[in-house]
């Protein structure tokens, strides 16, 4: 739904004096475009700008973001909004730009829109088009980043622009910050953002990825809002022994035995456990789902069928499992220097994703325990992603956001969601900013599952509905009535 905002309401009486439009008189003010003119034309300019972006390759590593930034900054400055890039290494850092709202600035009030500009590698040869093309057909903007996460970056400008261009009156400080090094933990990006300039982006609420507009059959189904999230750490698992001649194999092949440690783990089911917001997403899911699915959904927590129920739901999705455990996924292997050489020793690495609150050591005790191998050992990868409290379902934004949707919306639940991902809302939920994870573009299950994967997409109509979502967010919640 398009909220109609004349800037320039007033017009004289009579539209047409003898032929000649009012605004053509004399000492009259021309006419302003309309809030719908307005967006209509930065969703389309939005467009082009998610193209340029995608056709700069921030693959991290190595990052390059810095290119990234200076071109979101060049549009910025051709809409006379000033930016700051900050870098943190060569070639690599920040943007932050600022809508002020005249007053005397108030962090603890001020709006922070969040994106990050770096992506996660490709497998070229899998693709059907150039991932850094940024092509269109089908309806579809195509490439690395359209969804995860340079949409939401090319989005947060739209509304920056929007908001500016319709002379917006603010009752808070809009910021944006566009930052890199989020798929690698953020250490050169997020992190040194907060710590070094914190003054430059300081603010009590915040607007990031994270959350999800699910489409199915052509209707939004639920919006999820990411409130809090699972905390992800890597682990080397390494097995050592003996290196020597393949011709006369021994017991102790360290190969062999990464293998059997690898295969326990991959097995292993961490216990279930709740927290107030996979308990609310589940309650609320409940009522959009067939009622088989529907039936286990609300018996997760009975006295008496509760265990049946985690295996019923564990099974019928992998995100809903990942949300009822921690997780751990073997990602990567490496052993051996020839083919008929037994190496001294083989590595593996575990991708850990821990429930809010939970600690890494009791789960790497489990894991030893169920290995049982003295060949094997754990070390802990530097970089994981960081603890942090959820964002308050009560606070001002949140229902900001779930008017809001319920009227883009209607009849579609806004769903507070866990997510299973790691986002670098953690870094400001850390610094007590009421951080929501949006995402505001409605997608299909197997759209959203192309981020990380092969032919990234994102459907154009989505992206400019998106915008638009996004954009009455904002000026409901910092715009003076």
């Amino acid at each position: 739904m398009r909220k109609t905002v004349n800037i320039w309401f007033a017009m004289l009486a009579g539209l047409l004096v003898c032929g000649v439009p009012a605004y053509a008189q004399k000492g009259a003010a021309p006419a302003a475009p309309s809030m719908s003119a307005i967006l209509t034309e930065v969703e389309g300019e939005a467009v082009n700008w998610l193209q340029g972006l995608i056709r700069i390759n921030t693959t991290n590593p190595p990052g390059n973001e810095l290119v990234a930034a200076k071109y979101v900054a060049a549009i910025l400055e051709h809409e006379g909004i000033p930016s700051e890039i900050y870098e943190s290494t060569p070639g690599r850092g920040f943007l932050v730009a600022r809508l002020s709202s005249g007053a005397m600035p108030d962090p603890s009030r001020a709006l922070l829109l969040l994106g990050h500009l770096d992506v996660v590698g490709v497998e070229r040869a899998k693709w059907s088009t150039e991932p850094f093309g940024g092509a269109i057909s089908n309806g579809y903007l195509w490439g690395r980043g359209t969804v995860d996460d340079k949409s939401m970056a090319v989005a947060n400008l739209a509304v920056l622009v929007a908001l500016k261009r319709s002379g917006a009156r603010l009752n808070r400080d809009v910021i944006l910050v566009a930052e890199g090094d989020e798929e690698a933990g953020g250490t050169v990006g997020m992190r040194f953002a907060v710590e070094k300039h914190w003054d430059k982006m300081a603010a009590g609420y915040a607007l990031n990825e994270g959350g999800r507009v699910v489409l199915k059959d052509g209707k939004v189904q639920y919006v999820g809002v990411q409130a809090g999230e699972k905390v992800m750490v890597n682990v080397d698992v390494i097995a050592t022994g003996v290196s020597g001649h393949a011709s006369t194999p021994r017991k102790d092949n360290p190969v062999a035995h990464l293998a059997t440690a690898i295969a326990k783990i991959a097995a292993y089911d961490a216990p279930v456990q709740y927290n107030s917001l996979t308990r609310a997403y589940f309650e609320s899911i409940a009522a959009t789902e067939d009622d088989e699915t529907a039936k286990w959904m609300r018996a997760l927590e009975s006295s008496d069928r509760a265990d049946h129920a985690a295996r019923w739901i564990s099974a019928a999705s992998p995100v809903w499992n990942s949300m009822l455990r921690d997780t751990i996924a073997p990602t990567m292997l490496e052993a051996g220097v020839r083919q008929n050489v037994v190496p001294s020793e083989a590595r593996g690495v575990l991708n850990i994703r821990l429930l809010p609150g939970n600690l890494l050591d009791p789960l790497l005790g489990k894991l030893r325990d169920l290995i049982n191998d003295p060949q094997i050992r754990f070390e802990i990868e530097p970089g994981g992603s960081q603890p942090a409290p959820s964002s308050s379902l009560d606070s001002d934004l949140f229902k900001t956001i779930a008017r809001v949707s319920g009227q883009e919306y209607p009849g579609a639940p806004i769903v507070p969601y866990m997510s299973t991902g790691a986002t670098d809302s953690a870094f400001l939920r850390e610094r007590s900013v009421q951080a929501y994870g949006l995402l505001p573009f409605a997608l299909t299950d197997e759209d959203a599952a192309r981020m990380h994967g092969v032919d990234e997409r994102i459907p154009l109509d989505s992206f400019r509905q998106g915008i638009e979502f996004l954009y009455n967010i904002v000026t409901d919640f910092a715009v003076a009535k």
